[in-house]
């Protein structure tokens, strides 16, 4: 006679469509959640009979059945990027309002705006964060003073914050007091940061792209991502899991100048160049 499987607490969060596993491992360690009546440790592993609850709220593995959903959203300023909608008044589930429970993919800052991607899909959500390579978002910032002409150098070639120095980036000047980015990582705040260090104030953040999904609906709105725009998510993780994978085995690229990074024309595929 076999063993039952069992499954991890934060897996079965996010396979029923709850949440992420990371925002999983955070209701835990809140004590949000429990177990047949008590609050488990970090890790704790469920059987298929055991009652899961948050918040007093039990959840049930029926919904894993449904089909996932799919949203790209237009942010606007104000609105805050979590799914507690109980401690936070002005959270991105209420002001949504979906049918359904779904819960962002990554963050957009409070006083940020423009596009997040929102799904049921806990699975996707760990491939896409874990995505280094193909998880462009691109970016047009405002600045609180004119930029200076080496700004936009500065910023490619890495910021010392948060005790590290950020990834090589496309940085472009599109104005006196503007610039676009492209970021491949996700540090709190990064953008800020980095503008902080070299003794700029944004005022004002706005995200046009995620990966291959652009920002092409009005401020507050949402719209379900297509079955293409899906099918090129999932083509671009799978290429990011085997590049990371080649990287491991290959020397670590050395600086690269915004003039050797090129912006994507095509939303898709861009190509990392190397010296020759």
């Amino acid at each position: 006679m076999s063993e039952e499987k069992l499954t991890r607490i934060n897996k079965f969060l996010s396979e029923v469509g709850f949440c992420s596993r990371r925002a999983a491992d955070k209701l835990i360690d809140q004590g949000r959640v429990t177990i047949n009546g008590e609050v488990p440790e970090m890790g704790t592993k469920i059987a298929s009979g055991d009652e899961v609850r948050v918040d007093g709220d039990l959840i049930s593995a029926k919904e894993k059945e449904k089909p996932s959903v799919y949203i790209a959203f237009n942010k606007p300023i104000g609105i805050v990027c979590t799914t507690d909608t109980k401690r936070e008044k002005d959270n991105i589930i209420d002001y949504i309002n979906y049918p359904e429970r779904i819960f962002p993919i990554g963050r957009l800052d409070k006083p940020s705006e423009g596009l997040i991607l929102l799904t049921s899909d806990g699975d996707i959500v760990n491939k896409i964060l874990r995505a280094r390579n193909n998880h462009e978002k691109e970016y047009i910032v405002s600045v609180n003073k004119p930029i200076q002409p080496d700004f936009a150098k500065k910023m490619s070639n890495g910021i010392p914050i948060l005790d590290t120095v950020t990834r090589n980036c496309f940085v472009e000047q599109t104005g006196e007091k503007e610039f676009r980015i492209i970021l491949t990582q996700g540090l709190n705040r990064q953008i800020r940061r980095m503008c902080e260090y070299l003794g700029y104030e944004v005022t004002k953040l706005k995200r046009i792209r995620i990966m291959n999904i652009p920002l092409d609906i009005p401020i507050g709105k949402w719209r379900d991502i297509t079955e293409k725009e899906l099918q090129d998510i999932n083509r671009l993780i799978n290429s990011s899991s085997k590049t990371e994978e080649a990287s491991k085995l290959s020397k670590p690229f050395k600086n690269t100048t915004p003039k050797e990074i090129k912006p994507k024309t095509d939303f898709g595929n861009r190509r990392k160049r190397r010296k020759s």
